[in-house]
């Protein structure tokens, strides 16, 4: 009888060592290659990759599970693997010539991002001359290619009103990383740097109309009937960075509850003696369980939607999204609590609790979990209303 190696295996195999990489990765700026390498052997990067180049194209919970595993031992791992590790998913809907590219070398390559439209594409003859300054490109030292998104021009090179987005594919051959741009309070390790790229060629194939990938056009016209390619970005890329988050208030309440059970405060009773504190802590535990319940629940419904050959409403859309965010707050404001009844020793920079609780916030300024116009869009749709172009972009 064969076993296998799981991720989930590896994790614990290693988590020691992983979580004793979180204050090197935050001095590094960036993860260690050691980090890496744990996060490679876990498979966690390929679980939404193209079973043609060695993933899986695993069950979105599976993956979110994974994130939030890697997050709870080091914050920044965590939050890079939900960032990168979803990217793949795109990628598939790309064109083979570029999934090559990508690929057919090293099955392990990252792609990094941003996609918030920072640059410019001009239309040239096959392909577009791409120019622009992006920043927050999470894990962006340890990935060979990046999407970046940018504002679609005519062909003087004026923006396009409306305007049109696209994600643009680009090799590290083509762009530079401002190595001294990610100087932040929290998720240090992550290396979210800024880079930049100046009056490129970018050939055609390796560009799609984000509308059409939001929409779903991009997955039909590739011919994708695979129920997790029938789930809207939206829907997906979200999970990887709350997952992240969710993790992160578990590690920190790891790490206080260890602290906790030998502690003696100043009054000279033991912590656990403490009602109030215990109290507080148990309920701080609760908020971070029901935020992991409701994420996977609600990627698990979405899931079950398409798998069953059904398509995900509006309504779905924007209170799974209200689901994501609401997740990602509450438990965030648990950490709060947590390293509240930490005391002064948890705020020691020795401490990790206090670098899950930078890290948590940080991850929580992500405009992913910005809440206004989604819980707007949510509401609307509950009471039978379509919501409005602009709040519902973001659904």
């Amino acid at each position: 009888m064969t076993t296998t190696t799981t991720g989930i295996d590896v994790l614990t195999e290693r988590g020691d060592e992983l979580r004793a990489q979180g204050e090197i990765n935050e001095k590094l700026g960036k993860l260690s290659d050691t980090t890496v390498e744990i996060m490679n052997q876990s498979g966690v990067m390929k679980l939404l990759s193209p079973v043609e180049y060695g993933g899986t194209r695993a069950h979105p919970a599976e993956f979110a599970e994974m994130v939030m595993g890697l997050a709870s031992l080091d914050g920044s791992a965590g939050w890079v693997a939900g960032v990168v590790g979803v990217h793949p998913w795109e990628l598939e809907l790309m064109a083979p010539k570029l999934q090559e590219e990508i690929w057919g070398v090293d099955q392990d390559t990252w792609v990094s991002s941003p996609y918030a439209p920072m640059g410019v594409a001009t239309p040239v003859e096959g392909g577009y001359k791409f120019t622009g300054h992006w920043q927050f490109s999470t894990g962006t030292d340890h990935a060979q290619w990046v999407i970046l998104g940018a504002f679609l021009a005519d062909t003087e090179g004026e923006k396009l009103m409306p305007p049109r987005f696209v994600h643009v594919v680009v090799p590290r051959s083509d762009y530079t990383i401002v190595d001294d741009s990610w100087e932040v309070l929290g998720l240090r390790g992550t290396g979210s740097k800024d880079v930049v790229i100046n009056d490129v060629f970018v050939p055609e194939y390796r560009v799609i109309d984000q509308a059409d990938l939001f929409s779903g056009k991009v997955s039909r016209d590739a011919g994708k009937s695979e129920p997790i390619h029938r789930i809207p970005f939206y829907s997906i890329f979200p999970q990887g960075l709350t997952a992240a988050v969710i993790g992160i208030a578990e590690g920190a309440l790891r790490s206080h509850l260890e602290y906790q059970s030998n502690r003696v405060q100043i009054n000279g009773f033991k912590s656990v003696e403490d009602p109030y504190s215990m109290y507080a802590v148990s309920e701080a535990a609760g908020e971070i369980r029901a935020s992991r319940v409701a994420l996977l629940d609600n990627i698990n419904r979405l899931y079950d939607t398409v798998a069953s050959g059904g398509e995900i409403s509006m309504e779905q859309r924007a209170v799974g999204r209200r689901t994501q965010i609401q997740a990602a707050w509450r438990a965030t404001a648990a950490v709060d609590t947590i390293l509240a009844r930490s005391g002064g020793n948890g705020l020691r920079m020795s401490s990790p609790i206090q670098r899950y609780w930078r890290d948590a916030h940080m991850g929580l300024s992500h405009a992913i979990h910005v809440p206004g116009p989604s819980y707007h869009a949510a509401v609307l749709t509950e009471i039978g209303l379509e919501p409005p172009a602009n709040l519902a972009a973001g659904v």
